[in-house]
């Protein structure tokens, strides 16, 4: 196991993977299902040390509810970026209830986030604004941890589709365990489980962020129309 202090008054500089390492645990984990690979994941890593994160978007309740059956002791982080539409609010509430999960909000210094309201920065500068309410967020907790999750797949976009299960990404070994689950894996799983989708996904909204960056759209197309970005920063 890679142990990681449970407490922050004992942690101490959490020790990174080098490259022959990660090459490992990608041979050990590649024959593995997807749930196999969470399993095994919190057997080799002290999950203290393992970070969670979930944007309570489209078809999260596929990935929430493989690790709420899996640990469903584990602290879940929502980046709240003060600009989500009112039915990932609504949605988010009903998969902690339907799922007890417990939900730590990760959110912007607050002159920060009225900086990027009063400058409207979402249509002058869209990743200066991921940036603000998005990653730096995210990069104040990522110290405490050593091992990141995420639901990303492979044929979501053209950045995801040369993803590895592990591999290092701004200082923290990210763990794609679902990577190379193709998108009829990921339905047929959503249907035997009667899986809760987003209540926009019946709009016509199959990627969904924040309200003034998101319209109706297939796949990512709908989210940051006319420009050419395609993640919000935080996967890359």
């Amino acid at each position: 196991m890679f142990d990681v202090p449970a407490t922050a008054e004992d942690r101490r500089p959490i020790r990174v993977l080098d490259d022959a390492e990660i090459r490992a645990l990608n041979a050990r984990y590649a024959p593995l299902h997807f749930e196999e690979r969470i399993r095994q994941l919190y057997i080799d890593f002290d999950p203290a040390g393992v970070l969670v994160t979930s944007s309570f978007a489209a078809t999260s309740a596929y990935f929430l509810h493989i690790i709420s059956r899996i640990r469903p002791q584990q602290l879940i982080h929502f980046i709240d970026t003060g600009y989500h539409f009112a039915e990932t609010e609504a949605y988010k509430q009903y998969l902690i209830e339907l799922f007890d999960l417990k939900v730590a909000d990760l959110r912007a210094e607050d002159w920060k986030h009225q900086f990027t309201t009063d400058e409207k920065t979402w249509e002058k500068d869209p990743d200066f604004c991921c940036s603000i309410n998005k990653v730096e967020p995210l990069e104040t907790i990522k110290p405490n941890y050593q091992v990141w999750v995420s639901s990303l797949m492979r044929w979501q976009t053209e950045h995801r589709a040369g993803l590895d299960i592990f591999e290092l990404r701004r200082g923290i070994l990210k763990f794609n365990p679902m990577i190379d689950v193709t998108r009829e894996q990921r339905d047929a799983y959503i249907s035997e489980h009667a899986l809760p989708f987003h209540p926009l996904v019946a709009k016509g909204y199959s990627s969904i962020g924040c309200t003034h960056c998101t319209v109706a759209g297939d796949g990512r197309s709908g989210r940051w129309l006319g420009k050419p970005k395609t993640e919000c920063g935080l996967h890359q």
